[in-house]
């Protein structure tokens, strides 16, 4: 199923950014908007491959930027550094654990955003900062981390509901008894 998780996961990750465009709902109650996409870039980089995790943060990063105010590109190494860096490590991520989930998702949502503001401070155009960046990172980097065991939760309710469940059923009636030996 890794073709068809890697379109879920793009599918995803397109309603993730029309919805961080469209609904202002978060934006206006913070003063910040949510990204979701750092913590589900740590839910591809523990369950797609390497070509797959470029993918959707190319994708992702292209689109996103398209629909903000950053520059064209400047997300796209964030959120690939972010899968690149879960992928390497996921043989030493307790994935199944929803503290651990939101851990990753806490360190994602905070190093992604950090490194988009080095990329922009390099850019022709420097962007604003001021203390209102502090609480706006804050506010990004604890709504990613909520977010991202949501992703493990309904990744898993999909692929329960269409991938085949193994049978934990012996062909043996467990009451039979089986005689050796001469009768």
């Amino acid at each position: 199923m890794n073709w068809l998780n890697t379109i879920l996961i793009l599918a995803v990750a397109f309603l993730a950014i029309f919805l961080e465009a469209t609904f202002d709902g978060a934006r206006n109650l913070l003063g910040a908007q949510i990204d979701l996409l750092p913590g589900l870039m740590v839910y591809a980089g523990l369950n797609l491959g390497l070509t797959a995790v470029a993918v959707v943060a190319v994708a992702s990063g292209f689109c996103f930027d398209a629909l903000s105010a950053n520059p064209f590109g400047v997300s796209v190494l964030p959120l690939f550094l972010v899968g690149w860096i879960v992928h390497f490590k996921q043989h030493l991520i307790l994935r199944e654990q929803a503290f651990a989930q939101f851990i990753l998702g806490l360190g994602a949502s905070a190093f992604a955003p950090l490194v988009t503001l080095l990329i922009s401070l390099n850019g022709e155009v420097p962007p604003l900062i001021g203390w209102g960046t502090l609480w706006q990172w804050l506010v990004m980097t604890i709504g990613g981390a909520l977010f991202t065991p949501l992703y493990f939760w309904f990744f898993g309710c999909v692929h329960r509901a269409l991938n085949y469940q193994p049978l934990n059923q012996s062909t043996f009636r467990s009451d039979r008894e089986i005689k050796r030996g001469r009768s």
